[in-house]
């Protein structure tokens, strides 16, 4: 799964936000299906750039994800790029096109319909709940090892102030 951040949950929550909305969803438009509305969101492109972009090769989103080429030029692998920066992998945009990430099925506990604007809806925010939670478990446990550090540094630091209070005194 997709690396927890605040940025792509931030990107899911608004796609799924704008998507419960009165936009255009068409699951067979590269620039308004599922991964089409989130790379609206993580780019500020329109939908139809996006669409005009993917045309340039063959495939549904999968396929682009796996012909990805970061040096092509190709405004479609500018976008991918976009996404993989934010912390997606592939197999997140093949499984968000799918609706068919095993720890998001088993959080919503039903099958849901890839082609189907509720279902994207739901799969988006309950991927963003995941996310959320992990980016917190992950927040709480550098807390937990910045706070044993700085049980550590606490004596460190009085010491390093006497002594550089000693090297004071003896100029």
């Amino acid at each position: 799964m997709a690396r927890a951040n605040l940025e792509l949950i931030g990107a899911l929550r608004r796609t799924a936000e704008r998507l419960s909305g009165d936009v255009s969803y068409q699951w067979g438009h590269m620039g308004m299906c599922n991964c089409g509305h989130l790379a609206q969101s993580i780019t500020g492109l329109a939908g139809p750039e996006i669409h005009q972009s993917a045309l340039i090769r063959e495939g549904d989103w999968e396929q682009q994800a796996r012909d990805y080429c970061p040096t092509s030029g190709n405004l479609i692998d500018v976008v991918l790029a976009a996404m993989f920066d934010l912390g997606l992998t592939r197999d997140d945009v093949r499984n968000l096109e799918r609706l068919s990430d095993p720890e998001v099925i088993r959080r919503v506990g039903r099958h849901l319909r890839f082609n189907q604007r509720d279902d994207v809806v739901l799969y988006m925010r309950t991927w963003a709940e995941l996310l959320s939670t992990a980016d917190e478990n992950q927040t709480r446990a550098e807390g937990d090892h910045h706070s044993s550090g700085d049980a550590i540094d606490r004596p460190l630091q009085r010491h390093e102030s006497a002594l550089n209070d000693l090297v004071r005194k003896e100029r």
